[in-house]
């Protein structure tokens, strides 16, 4: 029996976590079972549950590769100069978000994890984790301007960094669910409140 690389182990879990998008963008989260994944996938249940233990899994696998992209967009948008100033921080992870397939159904992860403890622990780890990454952007940047903020650029961005997530959080609803949303007006809005 030939080897299975590490290379064609990731090529399946990013053709597993793609049909777990389509679904979850499909058929929102709570509806998407792992029989509808499976059948998505085109794979055995075996080749499934041989990556993820479940539904859960999986989510956490789409989040953090969504994760990672906005992370990686931050780092290409500063290209090694001086750090992106809040506002664009902020604008930089809200475009990326608009673009991916699953947009609408994060809103519905938010509302169940209201009521389920599970998925409110799943996307209390996410949130953290965007926070914090957003937390650094925006220290490193008061860093720059000690004149533009107020206290140590580590305070000052972590307290920053929780009214971005509330602005960006306002943008993914407003998307959504807003027919015809402005999104520049929705920018130029950002560029107004957040340092830039």
């Amino acid at each position: 029996m030939p080897k299975v690389t590490d290379a064609y182990r990731s090529a399946r879990r990013d053709e597993i976590i793609d049909a777990a998008v389509h679904c979850f963008a499909e058929r929102g989260y709570s509806r998407t079972s792992m029989a509808d994944v499976i059948a998505a996938s085109g794979l055995s249940a075996g080749a499934i549950y041989g990556h993820f233990a479940g539904k859960q899994e999986l989510f956490v696998a789409t989040a953090a590769r969504v994760l990672e992209a906005r992370m990686l967009e931050l780092d290409e948008r500063r290209g090694g100069g001086e750090p992106l100033s809040p506002a664009d921080v902020l604008i930089t992870m809200v475009t990326g978000m608009g673009h991916e397939p699953f947009l609408a159904m994060i809103p519905q992860l938010w509302g169940e994890a209201v009521i389920d403890p599970e998925i409110r622990m799943i996307v209390g780890r996410v949130l953290a984790r965007v926070r914090s990454t957003v937390a650094d952007q925006l220290a490193a940047w008061g860093v720059e301007h000690p004149d533009r903020i107020d206290g140590d650029p580590e305070t000052w961005g972590a307290h920053l960094a929780q009214v971005a997530l509330g602005l960006a959080t306002g943008y993914i609803l407003q998307r959504a669910l807003i027919d015809g949303f402005d999104e520049e007006a929705y920018f130029a809005g950002v560029r107004e409140l957040l340092p830039h």
